[in-house]
């Protein structure tokens, strides 16, 4: 069982990264679960971005389960980051995951993971955001990154990437939009700080200047949940052609290609729209392209 993490704790030093097959320390998992989510305000005011629900499945549930599929799992393997909001992150991980809690707001991507570095240790790591929506029809949770650990030499930063639209947009990497995942070595995590500071700039740009960055090709649906109209384009896909609702969901209404959650009523009409657990649609209303949080706020998805 491990407890949240308030400051740094010491762990063991394993060695540097190999230079064949995985590195000499092994890999442990990250997932970014600290972020306020300020373009998906007002939804995230009272929940945090990472526990926003998609397909009824929270973003860090989703998260947790594909790191499983690769056979990480547990405190010893995984470890999340939580501070906006932070205790609903930690009450939701319990002891799934070793809890790092960045007390004084948010450090960032590169500042989350210097606080763990102790907690690394000598390993390599793969790096998820939470609010990464990934879905590849032809694999169960895990496989669809496992690319990203195949044949790793323990010593380059690879990134999990898409086709840009325009290849030579800024923000791209060899002409692909970053996916949500990445991987890097101890050799370029053991330095970081505990400071607030981004991956982008720490890591990813001077890799990609030294010529040690690569992009492994995903093939599967990426959406970046980060604004509503992304949100609900997320929730879409996961309900499929049809509508999904939770079985203690209670819909009496017309429901058509939406997500109902867990305990959620539905007297009115939906469409196109997502209804948080516990929240309500009375008769006579009709919701369409919208998120209807348990409080009563409704946010336009456009």
């Amino acid at each position: 069982m491990s407890g949240p993490d308030t400051g740094r704790e010491a762990g063991p030093d394993t060695g540097a990264a190999g230079h064949t097959g995985t590195p000499a320390g092994g890999i442990c998992a990250v997932v970014l679960a600290a972020g306020e989510g300020t373009r998906l305000r007002p939804l995230t005011e009272r929940v945090p971005k990472a526990l926003c629900p998609v397909g009824n499945v929270p973003l860090l549930d989703r998260a947790l389960a594909r790191l499983g599929g690769l056979g990480l799992t547990g405190p010893e393997t995984v470890a999340v980051n939580a501070s906006y909001l932070g205790e609903q992150v930690v009450e939701r991980v319990g002891t799934r995951a070793h809890l790092s809690v960045e007390p004084d707001g948010p450090l960032g991507t590169a500042g989350g993971l210097g606080r763990l570095r102790d907690w690394i240790g000598g390993r390599g790591v793969l790096v998820g955001n939470a609010d990464a929506y990934l879905a590849d029809p032809a694999a169960p949770p895990g496989p669809d990154i496992a690319a990203l650990l195949r044949d790793w030499d323990g010593d380059s930063v690879r990134l999990l990437g898409r086709p840009a639209p325009d290849p030579t947009a800024p923000g791209t990497f060899d002409g692909h939009v970053f996916t949500g995942f990445s991987l890097l070595p101890w050799r370029l995590v053991r330095d970081l700080p505990p400071v607030f500071g981004d991956l982008v700039r720490a890591v990813w740009r001077p890799a990609e200047a030294d010529g040690r960055l690569t992009v492994v090709p995903y093939p599967g649906i990426f959406v970046d949940t980060g604004t509503p109209a992304d949100y609900l384009a997320a929730n879409l896909h996961a309900a499929g052609d049809g509508s999904l609702v939770d079985p203690s969901a209670t819909v009496t209404g017309d429901c058509h290609r939406s997500v109902v959650g867990a305990g959620a009523t539905v007297a009115g009409e939906v469409t196109r729209s997502v209804v948080w657990p516990g929240a309500t649609v009375d008769t006579g209303e009709r919701l369409y392209e919208v998120i209807r949080a348990a409080t009563g706020l409704t946010v336009p998805a456009t």
